[in-house]
């Protein structure tokens, strides 16, 4: 049984953190996208990540990768070829989409497909206004402290 939680207290205290929440929500629904091809999600750097599926028998031009607001999705989709001839049939060659939320400031970096394995690498770029940046502490000169005269006494 799921337990849905309720992030609407945290709307109150919050600003610009939906697209965060949308992704918690989403996340809390059943997922209705197949798991077919398998794939792996590996972290290999500090700032860098590969998404390797495995699509054996899926050649450069039945693949599409797309990314559109940090939205990553890839997909496949074969020629049918003829049934003819086949007396079993095991290499999956159905159609299939994955989508996968990329982080703000990831980007793709590349992609490759090598023995049924297509490779996607992901780099997270910080652009330089957002980068923690050493802040110079300025002091006033110290000054003399003001004298006041006193009046003369006759």
């Amino acid at each position: 049984m799921a337990t849905i939680h309720n992030y609407a207290p945290l709307f109150r205290s919050s600003v610009g953190f939906d697209r965060v929440f949308d992704l918690l929500e989403n996340a809390q629904r059943g997922r209705s996208i197949s798991d077919w091809p398998p794939y792996d999600i590996v972290k290999t750097g500090d700032d860098s990540y590969r998404i390797s599926i495995a699509v054996a028998g899926f050649g450069n031009d039945d693949l599409d990768i797309t990314f559109q607001s940090n939205l990553l999705t890839v997909t496949g989709k074969k020629e049918e070829a003829p049934a003819e001839g086949y007396l079993h049939r095991g290499i999956a060659g159905r159609p299939f989409e994955h989508r996968f939320e990329l982080a703000d400031h990831v980007r793709v970096n590349g992609a490759d497909l090598n023995n049924g394995l297509l490779s996607i690498d992901l780099v997270r770029e910080i652009p330089e206004a957002l980068k923690p940046r050493k802040i110079s502490i300025e002091s006033a000169p110290a000054s003399a402290p003001a004298q006041i005269e006193a009046q003369k006494v006759a």
